[in-house]
């Protein structure tokens, strides 16, 4: 499959400039024409370990997002949610724009509860996961549980602190197959801050399904939303 689209997207290889805090980046930008892009595979869900870059900006103005790049600086995932509409739904696109998950908020539920589709959400279109936030106060470690349609024991729980972007993805052997850990620096004395950070996933876990977990941490456990779209007191 070819890529065919009109954004400009940062080559990662040059010119970076990272500051503390906000992010702040100066890109050596290119413009990709259409069908001009090399071929795109779609993400490989078995083999070795992939690190991924996890950039929490949109490509689009006035959107909010994130844009996701493995070891070499392709663009791999993105994802971008227009300001006034990104409460209840969100889509996780490979890198030419083709829906690989769609996340929406389960109706009528009194705590933080998603359900994970393929591809497009259409009418009638059964879930493949739910993801529900942890209210587990023994452990508060624990954020977030992950269940199959077929199950309603969890296949996933998601532990750690996202605040501070150190997290685990466990499976129901308790193995761990994906990590979210800050990104380090190649200079001293610079810092990526919050908004860049690696996610580390293993061979026995799809990528698009751990980068839709993210998402979703990201929106139950940011300091910017909560589940009403108001600032949120959670910490972790």
């Amino acid at each position: 499959m070819t890529c065919t689209t009109h954004h400009l997207l940062p080559n990662l290889s040059k010119n970076r400039s990272w500051f503390s805090g906000d992010l702040k980046t100066t890109f050596s930008m290119t413009k990709v024409y259409p069908n001009a892009a090399s071929e795109v595979p779609r993400p490989v869900t078995r083999g070795p370990v992939v690190t991924l870059t996890v950039w929490k900006k949109s490509l689009l103005f006035n959107c909010n997002g994130f844009t996701v790049y493995d070891s070499r600086g392709n663009l791999v995932f993105r994802v971008d949610n227009y300001l006034s509409d990104h409460k209840g739904e969100l889509v996780l696109m490979d890198a030419c724009g083709k829906s690989l998950l769609t996340l929406r908020r389960k109706m009528l539920s009194l705590s933080d509860h998603w359900l994970i589709f393929d591809g497009d959400f259409g009418s009638g279109a059964k879930p493949r996961f739910s993801m529900k936030k942890s209210r587990n106060f023994l452990n508060p470690k624990s954020l977030a549980h992950v269940f199959s349609s077929a199950s309603k024991t969890p296949i996933y729980e998601i532990e750690g602190i996202y605040s501070q972007r150190c997290c685990t993805i466990l499976d129901e052997k308790q193995q761990h197959v994906a990590e979210i850990k800050c990104k380090e620096a190649s200079k001293a004395g610079i810092s990526y801050g919050w908004d860049v950070f690696k996610l580390i996933v293993q061979p026995e876990m799809e990528m698009e399904v751990a980068m839709a977990l993210v998402l979703l941490l990201d929106h139950m456990f940011s300091s910017r939303w909560s589940t009403a779209g108001r600032r949120t007191t959670d910490n972790r």
